[in-house]
């Protein structure tokens, strides 16, 4: 396999594995809810019970797409993780909390008490995700780093990656559309999260609840999303010339990917109006048990898309601020084709993980949560 189609495979295994990620943020969403709605013991069980069969799927999805990244394209996780490590530390504490929080819950003699570990799931769910939207959009917005890999010849200071400023991540957080992105994922994991419950939960009173929270959510995350899309469209983006490699300014280059490339964006609109038309069967108040099927599909093409637009058609998925030719691109920051190519053939073991995921989603989610699961 020539090195350019295997690295296009493998941006495409990355940007698969960041939809899927997202779309699984409904668990991250579940758990703001078991602070917000509900009153008592059986809610809160029943919520638990819930989503906390589903916490493992998300994290694991991280862990996975921290280390296909890092073993595909190693100068990105040495520049953003080595240099952005504030930002990366927040959301790896915040899933970190998330296990303990599940771990210790239900222990006994749990001298914390239930409460604080529901707030530990309440940050994950909130402030975890917010950066995770931080750290993405980034990834468009762009970030102050140097990139000069013949450091790596210097014996006494070995680092490719330089920092240009001493936040070392926290100054993403002064950016807009990073913002909006982060706000947009909170909200969306929400409506997901509320979605699920709906799907999976047989009980009259936290149904409604649900079905209120979805509500109450889907205004703003379409107010936040809509923002970042705008934002991102319209502004001049970071192109590559396919003769110099060299990286310039291209108006509206993000824009110009979706009908240049012209799958992504029939795949980016399929996605709006998949989320789309589970908000408006929503607000018609229609049996919305079915709809999380339907967000969760539009989440994970919308997020497949955009990740596509970033890395294919010339595009430096990973702007630098601070040096513009030093910004990252899927030809100047991957493994060696070597590298690629055996990880390729290991590669195919993703379908039988997807297999056993969906083999066990089924199983756990054959028959829906009730209240008389917890009468004695």
């Amino acid at each position: 396999m020539e090195l350019s189609l295997l690295q296009h495979y493998w941006w495409f295994l990355i940007s698969l594995l960041a939809a899927l990620l997202v779309a699984l943020m409904f668990v991250q969403g579940g758990q703001t809810l078991l602070v917000q709605i509900a009153k008592d013991d059986l809610e809160k069980k029943m919520i638990l019970n819930s989503i906390g069969k589903k916490w493992e799927l998300t994290f694991t999805t991280l862990v996975v797409f921290g280390g296909a990244f890092f073993a595909s394209f190693p100068l990105f996780y040495s520049t953003s993780f080595g240099g952005a490590y504030w930002l990366w530390m927040i959301i790896l504490f915040s899933f970190i909390v998330q296990a303990v929080g599940y771990e210790y819950m239900n222990k006994e003699d749990n001298f914390l008490g239930k409460k604080v570990y529901e707030i530990f799931l309440y940050i994950n769910g909130s402030v975890g995700v917010f950066f995770i939207g931080v750290a993405v959009g980034s990834m468009f917005t762009g970030a102050p780093f140097v990139v000069g890999k013949i450091n790596i010849t210097d014996l006494t200071n070995p680092t490719i990656s330089y920092w240009g400023d001493n936040l070392h991540g926290l100054g993403e957080l002064s950016k807009v559309p990073n913002l909006c992105l982060g706000a947009a994922l909170v909200f969306l994991s929400r409506i997901g999260g509320a979605m699920y419950l709906l799907n999976n939960v047989d009980n009259n009173n936290l149904n409604e609840k649900c079905r209120k929270a979805a509500l109450m959510n889907f205004i703003p995350f379409l107010v936040f999303f809509l923002t970042f899309v705008f934002c991102i469209f319209l502004r001049e983006g970071f192109a590559v010339d396919t003769s110099t490699e060299m990286v310039y300014m291209k108006k509206y280059k993000y824009l110009s990917n979706m009908y240049e490339v012209w799958p992504l964006g029939l795949m980016f609109l399929a996605g709006v109006l998949l989320v789309l038309f589970s908000g408006f069967k929503m607000l018609k108040g229609e049996s919305m048990r079915r709809l999380f099927w339907f967000e969760a599909f539009g989440v994970l093409l919308v997020v497949l898309s955009l990740f596509l637009c970033l890395g294919y058609n010339n595009t430096a998925y990973y702007p630098s601020t601070a040096d513009i030719q030093s910004s990252l691109t899927i030809k100047n920051s991957s493994s060696s084709k070597y590298t690629l190519e055996a990880m390729s053939y290991v590669s195919i073991l993703l379908a039988l993980v997807i297999f056993y995921t969906v083999v066990t989603w089924r199983k756990m989610d054959k028959r829906r949560i009730k209240e008389n699961d917890y009468e004695h």
